[in-house]
């Protein structure tokens, strides 16, 4: 049986990549993408969710909106390395659909208490979203299926600071909240991340899909 999965995104480049490869995968149903603030505003990776799925002829994947700031700190963006949209120098059309008027957040409660034990989430950015849904319903813990995180550096210099990476260093009080509320969670850190090569082969099974 296909996985079910929800992204809580904010694409970004490598992002964008992650959201076509889970397109790509057969073995992965996406039910939706919830935007949260990171390497662009959230309305503007709010955007880019939405064009990069109609690029892939996705359209019909749901897009949320999330949180736009962190839990305490001011917001940290990063254009130095994504670009002022987020997409480096692609140059997506705009898209024709809308983010869903339901706040990202109350999605992921919506789906997870609806759905127990078969929604998995994958955040690969700032946990600002997932943080402020397990305030806000703390129940979708037990009901989650399993969460993959992206983030975190253990065994490799960090990439904002010498010690942090970008996700868990733009949030580190949600980052906090997350990493222990006793979810069932795998956690993929710099160093691992720095390992997995995205190769022309890679791409071009994208691109046929």
């Amino acid at each position: 049986m296909p996985k079910h999965i929800i992204l809580d995104t904010d694409p970004g480049i490598d992002d964008a990549l992650a959201i076509l490869l889970a397109l790509a995968s057969p073995e992965i149903v996406l039910d939706g993408i919830t935007a949260i603030h990171g390497n662009a505003s959230t309305a503007q990776v709010t955007t880019n969710a939405l064009s990069i799925l109609e690029l892939a002829k996705a359209g019909h994947v749901p897009v949320y909106k999330g949180c736009e700031i962190p839990l305490v700190q001011p917001s940290l963006l990063s254009p130095e390395t994504h670009g002022n949209t987020g997409l480096g120098y692609a140059n997506l059309s705009a898209p024709q659909n809308q983010a869903r008027a339901q706040h990202g957040c109350d999605y992921l409660i919506e789906q997870i208490m609806s759905h127990p034990k078969e929604i998995t989430l994958v955040a690969i950015g700032p946990l600002t979203n997932v943080a402020l849904a397990i305030r806000k319903e703390p129940r979708i813990v037990e009901n989650v299926k399993e969460v993959f995180i992206m983030g975190g550096a253990i065994r490799h210099q960090g990439n904002t600071t010498p010690l942090a990476e970008y996700n868990t260093y733009v949030d580190p009080h949600a980052a906090h909240m997350v990493f222990h509320s006793g979810m069932p969670m795998t956690l993929t850190p710099l160093d691992v991340t720095y390992q997995c090569i995205f190769s022309k082969r890679g791409f071009g099974s994208i691109a046929e899909n």
